[in-house]
């Protein structure tokens, strides 16, 4: 079984067949499927697909990019809001707060707001005890920088105060939140940056790059398999031989595939130790 864990299929692109989509993802092997929010509409649909859908998880959240959205430097818009979270959260599919995070390259916020809004989310992820679906980017998609730096010092801070924290250390029955604290999705920074995250019991999202670019390869192929997941990110970052179109869960195979090939494994290795990976971090 495979499981991807990360896709986008509340978005609009997937309106016209979302039904036949999931159909192919379950030919392919694709067992389970998790759907992160990026604002509160986006998060909110999430929730809804998994109704009707046993293979589906969400993540609610709110992405670094839409601070402008929800930021008029009012305090009770951003307490609203983290409350309405909240509520999202209350399913029992929702299995992390995401996709939440750091973004330089758009730059559409002010970098201080954008950090204050992530640690409002990791607060609410803590308390929930749920771990999290970090985004970060570069300005100029660089390997390392600012964003790198400042994520990281934040993230620390919070794995810090979870393992000093007795409710996230012992005795819930799941794996303690300070050892599944979340994932750094669709990675593209820098080994020092993937190192440094697993060492804080991160895990790393491995893309659709990974199968055309030699430099992710490299990254991928010296990582432990132990610390992947496999991720979409559809409709985005098309694996090879679909670049250019629209992804989809069933291309899941094709990173797990690359993967396999980087690490000397089979196909069929992969795909069972990074479903165990997942089902490590969510507990579903």
């Amino acid at each position: 079984m495979l499981s991807d864990t990360h896709c986008h299929l509340n978005f609009e692109k997937f309106d016209p067949d979302r039904p036949a989509v999931l159909e192919r993802a379950r030919q392919t092997g694709v067992g389970r499927i998790l759907i992160p929010g990026t604002d509160l509409t986006s998060s909110r649909a999430a929730v809804e697909l998994t109704v009707c859908h046993p293979e589906i998880y969400a993540a609610v959240g709110i992405h670094p990019t839409e601070v402008p959205n929800i930021e008029s430097h009012k305090s009770d818009i951003r307490r609203s809001t983290v409350d309405i979270l909240r509520e999202f959260a209350q399913s029992a599919k929702v299995k992390a707060i995401g996709e939440i995070g750091l973004d330089y390259y758009w730059d559409t916020a002010p970098h201080n707001l954008q950090q204050s809004l992530l640690k409002e989310q990791l607060a609410l992820a803590a308390g929930l005890d749920l771990p999290v679906v970090i985004h970060f980017r570069e300005k100029g998609d660089a390997l390392d920088g600012d964003c790198a730096e400042d994520l990281m010092k934040i993230l620390e801070q919070w794995v810090a105060g979870l393992k000093r924290n007795p409710k996230h250390a012992e005795g819930s029955g799941k794996i303690p939140l300070s050892e599944r604290p979340g994932v750094l999705h669709s990675f593209s920074g820098s080994r020092q940056t993937a190192e440094q995250a697993i060492r804080l019991n991160f895990f790393i999202g491995v893309t659709g790059p990974v199968t055309y670019r030699k430099d992710r390869q490299e990254l991928v192929g010296g990582l432990p398999l132990e610390r992947l997941l496999i991720e979409t990110d559809s409709p985005f970052l098309s694996p090879h031989p679909h670049r250019g179109r629209r992804n989809e869960p069933a291309y899941v195979r094709l990173i797990a595939e690359k993967i396999a090939a980087l690490h000397g494994l089979s196909t069929a290795e992969v795909a069972a130790a990074t479903t165990e990976n997942a089902s490590k971090l969510f507990c579903w």
